[in-house]
């Protein structure tokens, strides 16, 4: 019970069988009090109901952790929101010693010349800059505990390699490479490490359009996408939720403190750099 005693929100967790679910119940299983939060709903057309957590699903993710948990509906794309998403963990249950920035738009993908402006900037809003508000909401609570703590962002492998269709998606992941590097230097003295994780496809639900929608562009079947995909991978497989709870676990531990700034690559040696 590694994490007894502490204290974890996970932005994007709401959704059944998503990663933000199999990283909350990995740090539940493990002793933390988790806060389970998703945008609760559809807020305009970059957010539609089939790619978000309702309010719902939130409720019965949380229900079926094995520890203490609650819920809170919170767009990252908003200052205010995502502060009042940490003074709900301090609020609800005393303290906030784990953040991790998973809340993301991946379902967004076109051509170059398709992507429109409104695209472009829903992707990074929510990737980018919302993790952004994530992490400075987490520091300043962070510091003011004056006893550490962790952040991690679940970045992608397209932090580390673009990939067609997906301009706005590899530029976000990317940015939190940057992000990570500069925020660890600052919070270094304070005990909070940040980092990131960057797992390559997994199929969750996201994942699931994901294969759907490039297998068409490819004009291939999707059991054909899939078997070219495990081809390419060293370990054989695409990425388990499992596989990057399991990182992100790691690195919110006592045995991961002495790193910080890293962009930790969870892709069976599919990324190696």
């Amino acid at each position: 019970m590694k994490f007894a005693g502490k204290v974890a929100v996970i932005t994007g967790s709401g959704r059944k069988q998503g990663l933000g679910e199999a990283i909350a119940r990995r740090l539940s299983e493990e002793g933390a009090t988790v806060v389970i939060a998703d945008i609760g709903g559809s807020r305009d057309s970059a957010t539609p109901d089939a790619m978000i957590g309702a309010e719902a699903e939130m409720r019965e993710v949380a229900e079926s952790m094995p520890g203490a948990a609650s819920t809170f509906s919170c767009d990252v794309r908003d200052p205010d929101q995502v502060r009042a998403l940490a003074a709900h963990a301090v609020a609800a249950h005393g303290s906030l010693d784990i953040w991790v920035n998973n809340a993301g738009i991946g379902y967004i993908m076109k051509p170059l010349g398709e992507v429109s402006a409104d695209d472009w900037r829903a992707v990074i809003d929510v990737n980018l800059t919302g993790a952004w508000f994530g992490l400075q909401a987490a520091a300043e609570i962070m510091i003011a505990q004056r006893k550490g703590g962790r952040i991690v962002n679940i970045a992608s492998q397209a932090a580390k390699s673009g990939f067609p269709h997906a301009q706005a998606y590899t530029a976000s992941k990317h940015g939190l490479v940057g992000l990570v590097r500069s925020a660890s230097i600052e919070l270094g003295a304070h005990g909070i490490t940040v980092n990131n994780v960057c797992p390559n496809h997994v199929t969750t639900g996201l994942g699931k359009w994901q294969n759907e929608h490039f297998a068409a562009v490819q004009g291939i079947s999707v059991e054909q996408y899939l078997k070219n995909m495990a081809a390419r991978i060293p370990l054989g497989r695409p990425g388990l939720p499992e596989d990057t709870a399991n990182a992100v676990a790691f690195l919110c531990s006592t045995e991961a403190s002495y790193i910080t700034g890293e962009s930790m690559n969870v892709s069976g040696g599919e990324e190696p750099h």
